[in-house]
């Protein structure tokens, strides 16, 4: 296997880690904030942060449509962050 081959897998399983790292944390923040009383300062921070992972995984799923990688490639086929993450 050469350089090249070597830097592309090393990416590849990069991206393949990432998504559903995203997804967790992301997923967890949000049960933390439902769980939280409807006025609280816990609650408007927790969904600073559930928006912002949103926000993120919208943008890789968006970009990995760009770049023709399937949402299977980074494990994030099964989350719709506006339904999932609202």
């Amino acid at each position: 296997m050469g350089q090249t081959e070597l830097v592309d897998q090393k990416y590849k399983w990069y991206l393949y880690d990432l998504g559903p790292i995203f997804k967790e944390r992301a997923l967890h923040h949000k049960a933390a904030r439902d769980a939280e009383p409807q006025d609280s300062e816990a609650r408007a921070f927790l969904s600073g942060l559930v928006l912002g992972f949103n926000e993120a995984i919208s943008i890789l799923q968006q970009q990995a449509a760009g770049f023709q990688i399937a949402r299977q490639e980074l494990r994030l086929d099964d989350i719709e962050p506006d339904r999932d993450l609202l």
